[in-house]
């Protein structure tokens, strides 16, 4: 369960440490799959499906995901695990109800934003720093070089589609974090509660646990 915890953590926490890069020297056909797989990101306003997420141990784990633009997403672990990943547009939570505790961080420092935004134009994004474009996949490479040493999101799109399919969060030290999307659905509505973090409760939970230590 705490391995499942800091890796839940670490897909978060990598996405902090993005910051603009130089500018890569692109093909014209890696400007042109760059434009579609931005419209196509830029085109969607609710998605929702499931993914499996790899952790660098060879750990494996599943759930559920739903994500509302502008600013929400929302992980949801299948059981027995209790944790959730919540992005409200405000902010991103770390909730794992069976530990009972909470991990909160501005939704503006993760690149999450960068697939959260209504428009996105990866583009013209000076954090791009290499595209690699196959018959079947392509590849967007986002690197950081920031004081934690470094950090790097990898994200893959089929090439057909222009879909998103996978993520890859390399940390500072080269271990591998990847979450596969699958049976994806757009243009559902959800609850109005599903992106919802309250606030009052995590604070009067935090306050609790400081009477208690």
């Amino acid at each position: 369960m705490m391995r499942i915890v800091h890796l839940a953590r670490l897909c978060v926490l990598a996405l902090f440490v993005l910051i603009p890069a130089a500018a890569a020297a692109l093909t014209e056909t890696e400007r042109t799959e760059l434009a579609r797989v931005s419209a196509y990101l830029s085109s969607i306003s609710t998605m929702n499906g499931e993914f499996v997420q790899f952790g660098p141990y060879g750990g494996k784990t599943e759930g559920k995901f739903f994500l509302a633009k502008p600013g929400r997403i929302r992980f949801q672990y299948d059981p027995p695990n209790k944790i959730a990943v919540i992005a409200d547009g405000d902010s991103v939570l770390i909730e794992d109800k069976k530990m009972q505790t909470e991990d909160i961080w501005p939704l503006k420092r993760t690149p999450l934003k960068f697939l959260l935004d209504d428009r996105i134009n990866f583009s013209q994004s000076d954090q791009v720093r290499s595209v690699l474009v196959d018959p079947d996949l392509v590849q967007v490479v986002l690197v950081d070089e920031s004081r934690f040493g470094g950090g790097k999101l990898t994200l893959l799109f089929d090439r057909k589609s222009a879909e998103l399919r996978q993520w890859t969060i390399t940390d500072r030290q080269g271990l591998d974090t990847s979450v596969a999307i699958y049976n994806v659905e757009t243009g559902n509505r959800f609850r109005k509660d599903m992106f919802k973090i309250n606030y009052s409760m995590i604070k009067q939970r935090r306050i609790e646990r400081g009477r208690n230590n």
